[in-house]
């Protein structure tokens, strides 16, 4: 693995199109501050406030796990009757007839609720409009080619073989607290909790690395190398 270093920026680099180029341009004339840029520029197809708030629940249930034990998760985000129709439920779905309001990622009442849920085997699927949907739900999707780096468990696999037969968002939560995130059947962010668990990165090839805090945030370089050039 091959860390480029872009000014204040520490963030792990393979092509950037032409519209994840544009995205990030949009971004900076309008002065957003995303937290989470460098992965919000992997994933166009769905509302960057939206999946950046389903980043930050994964983030929080990473580093504060739940009654003092570390907790692993799934998400879903996005293409939801794709996922409800490969995937399916392992107890009496507990989101199942509340309002949307109370189920939207934003919504902080939920977002408790999420991290409770999250203690129980199974996903959870997301719309792309960040309503809750269901929960516990076990992934039943097998797609023919994924890159899921060896050393990655099972969860992994679930979200990289739904992101390739769908177009959701595929994110976990591991119990060794990283979150991974998978799109099109790739693994394109990582986010580190502490420097000293670097070693737990799997992005394969030269990537970008951006420091939040003390977030790392591993992407691989989409740009070309004479883009790269140019900065």
């Amino acid at each position: 693995m091959q860390l480029l270093f872009e000014s204040s920026l520490w963030v792990l680099h393979p092509k950037q199109s032409a519209a994840v180029l544009c995205v990030r341009i949009v971004y900076q004339k309008r002065g957003v501050p995303w937290m989470f840029e460098s992965i919000l520029c992997q994933v166009t197809e769905y509302d960057p406030a939206v999946l950046e708030s389903l980043i930050e629940l994964a983030v929080e249930i990473a580093r504060e796990g739940r009654e003092g034990r570390r907790v692993g998760t799934l998400f879903t985000l996005g293409d939801e009757n794709a996922v409800l129709t490969r995937s399916r439920s392992l107890i009496l779905d507990p989101l199942l007839g509340h309002p949307e309001a109370s189920r939207h990622v934003t919504n902080l009442n939920v977002r408790g609720t999420i991290k409770e849920l999250a203690q129980l085997d199974g996903g959870f699927v997301v719309s792309g409009e960040g309503i809750f949907l269901s929960a516990c739900r076990y992934l039943d999707a097998v797609a023919a080619q994924v890159d899921v780096p060896l050393g990655l468990g099972s969860r992994h696999i679930a979200a990289a073989n739904m992101s390739a037969v769908t177009k959701a968002v595929g994110i976990v939560v591991s119990e060794s607290s990283v979150v991974r995130l998978f799109c099109h059947g790739q693994l394109v962010g990582e986010i580190i909790p502490e420097v000293w668990m670097m070693d737990h990165a799997h992005l394969r090839g030269t990537v970008k690395r951006e420091q939040v805090g003390d977030l790392t945030i591993l992407t691989p370089n989409l740009r070309p190398a004479s883009l790269a050039k140019l900065d």
